[in-house]
């Protein structure tokens, strides 16, 4: 009797001791599971949801206005708390503010000069512009090559009679010094500091104008400016029309690029940066182009 009692209490401990040890392996895989799926949870980098905030001054070139707006425009809505500036002053005072720092980004509708690259600037090319050659809604005359060109803005030709056209007084109209317009049709023509004008004018909208007022007028603007403007025409320059196409491919012969300006040394601010980074990918060519002019992204 003692032998079956002591048997039955010896059961009675082994039971005990294999449920505590199932109770332990079973803590065990729960917590090795716990573990896992807490690892397995955690992102593998911590987002960066940081908002930009503050202001980007630009400043120069008025052929690169519609570009730069459309773009400050569309920036603005993908970050409202940004505030982008555009100064419309001229190629050449939008170097300067990039140099002197009194504009983040300066706009340039020319390549940088040796010595302003010497002065520590950087240019990075935005897009390409064609320079289109205008005349009066209501001339006849449809073509001219570069030296014709030429030959009219140092007043070597005088009359539309001598180029096949009405008879009548060729009135030029041209930028301001300064202007990257007038320094890359002057450079590209040969007519620098040559040119005979009956109008100097500080914007390229005014030449568009001066030349819709005016049947004897011939004068050149910006491609993206002059698309869709009634009372003129451009013409063809050795046959070629002014188009994106032409522009890109290289065939039409009077193009010049726009040009963001920087210090070579100095960062931008990163709101700056960003913007700089942004307008000069391929995800702003759409935009780009919109505005007239041809992306290089």
């Amino acid at each position: 009797m003692k032998k079956l009692t002591c048997l039955g209490l010896s059961v009675v401990m082994a039971l005990s001791l294999l449920a505590g040890c199932g109770g332990s392996g079973n803590n065990t895989a729960s917590n090795t599971t716990t573990n896992t799926n807490t690892s397995a949870s955690q992102p593998a980098s911590t987002p960066d949801n940081t908002k930009l905030s503050g202001t980007i001054s630009t400043n120069g070139s008025t052929s690169m206005e519609k570009v730069i707006l459309t773009l400050n425009e569309q920036f603005g809505i993908d970050n409202p708390d940004v505030k982008v500036s555009y100064d419309p002053t001229g190629s050449g005072t939008g170097i300067e503010a990039a140099k002197n720092g009194t504009a983040d980004i300066g706009l340039a509708s020319r390549g940088l000069k040796d010595e302003e690259k010497a002065a520590g600037l950087k240019e990075t090319v935005l897009a390409l512009d064609g320079i289109a050659v205008i005349v009066n809604a209501q001339s006849n005359l449809e073509d001219l090559t570069v030296e014709q060109i030429a030959q009219i803005f140092t007043g070597e030709i005088t009359n539309w009679s001598e180029l096949g056209g009405a008879d009548g007084e060729i009135a030029c109209i041209g930028r301001e010094g300064g202007s990257g317009t007038r320094d890359g049709f002057e450079s590209i023509t040969g007519t620098t500091d040559k040119c005979v004008l009956a109008q100097e004018l500080t914007s390229t909208g005014a030449v568009i104008e001066a030349v819709k007022n005016n049947p004897q007028a011939i004068g050149y603007a910006s491609l993206s400016s002059v698309e869709g403007k009634d009372g003129i025409k451009a013409l063809t320059v050795n046959g070629t029309a002014c188009t994106e196409d032409t522009v890109l491919d290289g065939t039409y012969a009077i193009q010049r690029p726009f040009v963001l300006v920087t210090k070579e040394n100095e960062p931008l601010s990163d709101v700056a940066q960003a913007y700089f980074d942004w307008a000069t990918s391929s995800a702003a060519s759409e935009l780009i182009r919109s505005a007239g002019a041809v992306p290089v992204a």
